[in-house]
């Protein structure tokens, strides 16, 4: 299990990427969203917030859409 956060703020294209504790680009201003086994449910979690979001193209590769 990690612990996942998302960026309160969007990217210059709309999204709001999804890290894992101790990612190098985790943003200062981020909403924890839980523990998970993997970045699939954080990011589903993270669309309750915002629903544009994907995973962190460094931490979360798998669930990088965008």
């Amino acid at each position: 299990m990690a612990s996942y956060y998302v960026n309160n703020n969007a990217q210059t294209n709309g999204d709001h990427e999804v890290h894992v504790d101790g990612c190098g680009w985790m943003p200062s201003s981020k909403t924890y969203l839980g523990d998970f086994s993997s970045c699939s449910p954080a990011v589903t979690e993270a669309k309750r917030y915002y629903s544009q979001s994907n995973g962190c193209k460094y931490c979360s590769p798998t669930c990088h859409t965008s």
